[in-house]
């Protein structure tokens, strides 16, 4: 006989309290209930079961293995749903966390072509500045930019960026260009708030020296449109993804501070929970904007 069946069989009649329930309970006879446990206390060589005419009740032995298989049942009845759910059509309600500037100019205009392709998923996008926990604060995912930090997330590479210092060309008028990393320890900064390096630069010598700017910054905002503006508004230099100052530097809005420095590169991570298996609706928008990023090609970033 099957061994998980008869696993299935003694959990059922210890759940239930007896045969008869438990034959309802699985659909098959009694006789089949009483056959199946039989054969698993023949194939044990143990008693798992007092009988008596009034009830049934497991014994020491038989409770001890009660608490195991009913382990085993549940862990195959995870293995049966993790596939009838990875073959299913994507659905249901997909929360996304994602920074401000970052949603707004390039997830939110992909987004009628995602649930044109998925009509069953329906999308909550938050647009914050923050740092979110995701399981706490009930997300599926979120969309990162830069360094992770360590944490039990699972992560997927969307794309990267590049971040080059810049300035308008008002600001270089009146405080001068700097022509070497040095240079910026004279001038005045511009900050992001909640960059994970805080008012650290990192940045690359042409020599290949990695190099890191650690000064207070004139100004400090938590958003980096405001950062953008506040560049654009020749307050100082900003440390800036290229989505963010690309159609400003092709206005002539503002220029590149130091233009001989290799550009960093920052990747653009989806994270979401841990687990065994994603869900249809994370995986499905993970790899739409994987496509959709492709595309577009990295020099959009």
């Amino acid at each position: 006989m099957d061994r998980l069946t008869e696993m299935e069989a003694f959990a059922t009649v210890v759940d239930q309290g007896g045969f008869t329930d438990a034959a309802k309970k699985m659909g098959i006879s009694k006789s089949a209930v009483s056959k199946h446990v039989s054969a698993l206390e023949a194939r044990l060589g143990a008693r798992l079961l007092n009988r008596t005419t009034r009830r049934v009740s497991p014994t020491e032995i038989g409770l001890a293995y009660y608490d195991r298989a009913r382990r085993v049942l549940n862990d195959a009845g995870e293995a049966d749903a993790l596939v009838t759910s990875m073959q299913s059509a994507p659905s249901g309600l997909l929360r996304i966390s994602v920074a401000t500037d970052f949603g707004v100019n390039h997830l939110s205009p992909v987004l009628g072509d995602f649930l044109s392709e998925y009509p069953e998923i329906t999308v909550n996008m938050v647009l914050n500045n923050r740092y979110v926990e995701l399981i706490s604060e009930g997300f599926d995912m979120a969309v990162r930019i830069g360094e992770l930090e360590d944490s039990s997330l699972r992560a997927r590479k969307l794309t990267e960026t590049s971040k080059r210092m810049i300035a308008a060309p008002s600001y270089f008028e009146r405080y001068g260009r700097p022509q070497r990393i040095d240079d910026l320890n004279e001038h005045k900064l511009l900050h992001y708030s909640n960059a994970s390096n805080g008012a650290v630069w990192k940045l690359t010598a042409p020599s290949g020296e990695k190099r890191q700017v650690r000064t207070a910054g004139w100004l400090t905002v938590n958003d980096g449109q405001s950062l953008l503006n506040a560049c654009i508004g020749g307050l100082g230099i900003a440390y800036l993804p290229n989505f963010l100052y690309a159609d400003a530097m092709a206005k002539g809005l503002v220029e590149e501070a130091i233009p001989d420095l290799p550009h960093e590169m920052q990747g653009i991570y989806a994270v979401y929970p841990p687990g065994r298996f994603t869900q249809p609706k994370v995986r499905a928008f993970i790899d739409f904007l994987v496509g959709a990023f492709a595309e577009k090609g990295p020099g959009t970033w």
